[in-house]
């Protein structure tokens, strides 16, 4: 104790969903999309519309893509229970107990109802890493010498590599390829974006439908712990369940997306490229063409006569 209260961890809290990283990717897009609109008063007619929604789904797409590699709550699960506060005390303790799992390791929320009890502030909210430069049982082994609360070091203690079950390799294991995957379909779509505005409208369309089903690819990735024998994590005679969280879903949302997005533009390709051609704004390009070629000056002096 320092003065009769607790003293401030050394290393800085993260957040159960958004953390700097998240923050700093949707700041870079947010950018992006202000300096787009900040030239559509340029452009004329009905171009400025369609150029408007190309440009805002597309970095949509980018912006969900990067920013749920970073994430925590990919996985989340709430329980409300009569649990025990610190180790060797008999004194029992009303909390919220919150697990958020992400691609790259978890957060255990615990709060007090209310935060003040037992002479102390109930409210901790501590991240656990587990991807390739940390380690996870020094994070739980830190967490052990800090003295963190029982229900959180439990929590925590059933994702260690030592723990009987196994949930660590289980979920490491599916959140690298998951996340590997989504880089992937990062890149896929960057080549679409190169491709419409080449303009190769039809590859375009391919590689957003490429982009789609890499982001598939990362869920089912994912949700392959579920295939797995699960351990319970019990708090008496309540069970802290886990399901499908917040970034599971917008990933599936915008998988599904671009799924929509591709289907239309090939199908459009093939069977009304006239208004493909119109929404990309290419059809006035090519009526400018024909009309400077149009537009011939002849020298007299160098002119045949018979001609």
């Amino acid at each position: 104790l320092f003065d009769g209260i607790y003293p401030f961890y050394v290393q800085q809290r993260k957040v159960s969903v958004f953390d700097v990283s998240t923050i700093i990717v949707i700041v870079v897009f947010l950018t992006f999309a202000c300096s787009f609109l900040l030239i559509t008063p340029g452009i004329r007619g009905r171009a400025r519309l369609y150029w408007t929604l190309r440009v805002l789904l597309s970095l949509l797409v980018g912006a969900v893509i990067v920013a749920v590699q970073f994430t925590g709550d990919w996985e989340t699960g709430w329980v409300t229970t009569n649990t025990s506060y610190k180790s060797f005390s008999h004194a029992l303790v009303n909390v919220d107990i919150g697990l958020h799992v992400g691609l790259a390791g978890l957060n255990v929320t615990l709060i007090g109802n209310p935060v003040n009890q037992v002479n102390e502030t109930i409210d901790y909210n501590e991240h656990f890493s587990w991807s390739f430069d940390e380690d996870y049982d020094h994070s739980y082994s830190e967490g052990l010498e800090r003295g963190l609360p029982s229900p959180i070091l439990y929590v925590a203690e059933k994702f260690t590599t030592q723990n009987p079950c196994s949930m660590n390799r289980q979920y490491r294991i599916s959140g690298h390829y998951a996340s590997a995957t989504l880089w992937v379909a990062f890149c896929t779509w960057i080549i679409s974006n190169m491709l419409f505005s080449m303009p190769v409208l039809v590859y375009g369309g391919y590689m957003v439908l490429v982009t789609g089903a890499f982001m598939i690819f990362s869920l089912l990735s994912f949700s392959t712990v579920r295939n797995s024998l699960m351990c319970p994590i019990q708090f008496g005679t309540t069970t802290l369940h886990i399901g499908y969280g917040g970034s599971f879903w917008l990933t599936l949302a915008i998988g599904l997306l671009c799924f929509v997005a591709g289907i239309t533009v090939v199908t459009l390709h093939y069977f009304n490229l006239d208004m493909l051609k119109t929404f990309f704004d290419l059809r006035e390009d090519k009526a400018e063409e024909y009309q400077d070629i149009t537009e011939v000056y002849i020298n007299p002096h160098f002119v045949n006569k018979e001609l």
